[in-house]
């Protein structure tokens, strides 16, 4: 760690980060957030967290791909949410391939991943509420704790040879229950840990860390089907929560102003208005439903059944590397994204990266060679996170820090439409003749949508990021 004048370009990150520690309630409360008996933002240690910052990356006045890893707080809630992320993909790979093999129905898959979004539909909006009334890591503990729990109790019975369909949809409804609050949570923990100006590039980090897992993930999963099992997969699943939850107890949150003066259900209505009257919150989180809807579930779903009825394999490697494949185009439009700084035309890069994706994932649907559509599933990785991520990132930048929470589980409502999704594409490819036919459906859908926008939405067309920067919400 080298040591910098303040001066310059320097000036507004410093600037930030003053302003990111003088918004905590708790006057103890750093860069990383909160440690109790620590000086304050003006005392010596206060100066020299904000002069400590990693000389590159302060030249670069938070513009450098990877910026927001100079905030300690931050790096160590990446490091959790990348291992959250291996876990749930090497648990996504694992179920699919267990319900496949024991079904052979495309439907069945759709039904198990169906059971999880409803859980996670009864669940999401409590836990808005809860996220804005309780402390962040209280509930990070609890939720992994319990992820933990049911892993390992279906990580048991598998090895135990107890395999009933029914326990994977006990299970699903289980894990949707706690997903659901992680997810929102880990969105929200960015704002916490990271003065404004870092936050998109804070987001994108997080991306790359999610596509660096999406590659890798379902790879591992499918070969440690090989070695180990299903059974062996979920045990091996639940030491990652266990690291989880340990990473989780390092971190230090600030204290923030509690909401908890209302009743919970005042407080959900309050972050429901707020969507409804938010323009450009809303339209957003509209564009945004793309992607559960129609492109989630042909990277989930329908992998299984390309594996085994266009390519011709049983094993699970050609699932893996197909899966993976989409992961390492990820990373790299994690990285582009990461690295926009301060373009501004933001929109525009929305609505461009969701018309080549669309047009990308037809391509992959007609292609019949293996490293034609290897090829092709990487380049809609590509763009599927740059898109990704500029819908989060302004979505986030126009919600208000005291609705957040709430307002973040209504937006990732969106997220729980997957299994719908993905129940209407396991349908499609059963009565279609396979998954190519469904796959050009939701891509062209998704393709179209992004021509309509451009067309008539004048919100995404010409917004501009310094809009969001500027101002707590944008309507």
């Amino acid at each position: 760690m080298t040591y910098t004048r303040i001066t310059g370009k320097n000036e507004s990150l410093i600037g930030d980060l003053q302003s990111s520690m003088e918004d905590r309630v708790d006057p103890g409360a750093d860069v990383a957030g909160k440690s109790s008996g620590r000086p304050t933002a003006g005392d010596e240690e206060g100066h020299t967290i904000l002069q400590s910052v990693d000389t590159k990356t302060a030249a670069g006045s938070g513009a450098g791909t990877f910026a927001s890893l100079a905030v300690p707080g931050f790096r160590l809630l990446l490091i959790g949410t990348v291992l959250s992320n291996a876990a749930q993909w090497v648990q996504q790979v694992t179920l699919n391939w267990l319900v496949y093999d024991l079904t052979g129905s495309g439907t069945m898959l759709g039904s198990v991943n169906l059971v999880r979004a409803f859980a996670a539909l009864a669940m999401i909006p409590v836990a808005g509420d809860l996220i804005d009334r309780m402390r962040r890591r209280h509930i990070m503990v609890a939720t992994n704790s319990w992820l933990l729990a049911i892993t390992l109790a279906l990580g048991c019975a598998l090895l135990f040879g107890y395999t009933r369909v029914w326990i994977v949809f006990v299970f699903s409804f289980l894990a949707g229950l706690a997903l659901s609050v992680d997810l929102n949570l880990r969105q929200v923990a960015v704002f916490d840990l990271l003065p404004r100006r870092l936050t998109p590039n804070g987001l994108a980090v997080i991306q790359i860390g999610w596509s660096l897992m999406r590659s890798f993930g379902p790879g591992i999963g499918g070969f440690l089907i090989l070695w180990f099992g299903p059974g062996g997969n979920f045990i091996l699943q639940a030491g990652a929560y266990f690291l989880i939850a340990f990473t989780i107890t390092r971190i230090h949150f600030p204290d923030r102003r509690s909401e908890a003066r209302r009743s919970s259900m005042e407080n959900i209505l309050e972050g429901i208005r707020y969507v409804a009257r938010g323009r450009t919150t809303r339209t957003f989180m509209i564009l945004g439903l793309v992607l559960p809807l129609f492109i989630i579930p042909i990277y989930v779903i329908l992998p299984p059944v390309y594996a085994v009825e266009v390519f011709g394999d049983k094993s699970g490697r050609v699932l893996g590397i197909l899966m993976s494949s989409v992961g390492v185009g990820g990373i790299f439009g994690g990285l582009v994204t990461a690295s926009l700084g301060r373009v501004e035309r933001r929109g525009l890069v929305q609505l461009t990266s969701l018309l080549l994706l669309g047009l990308t994932l037809i391509s992959f649907a007609m292609c019949s060679a293996l490293w034609g559509a290897l090829l092709l599933l990487m380049l809609s990785g590509f763009f599927e996170m740059i898109f990704l991520t500029t819908n989060q990132t302004l979505l986030q930048l126009s919600i208000p820090d005291n609705l957040r929470g709430r307002v973040t589980s209504i937006v990732n409502l969106n997220a729980a439409l997957s299994p719908l999704g993905g129940l209407v594409a396991g349908l499609g490819s059963d009565l279609l003749g396979g998954p190519r036919t469904i796959t050009i459906i939701f891509a062209g859908i998704s393709a179209a949508t992004a021509v309509c926008f451009f067309l008539g939405s004048k919100v995404v067309r010409k917004y501009r990021l310094s809009e969001a920067l500027g101002a707590g919400s944008v309507d």
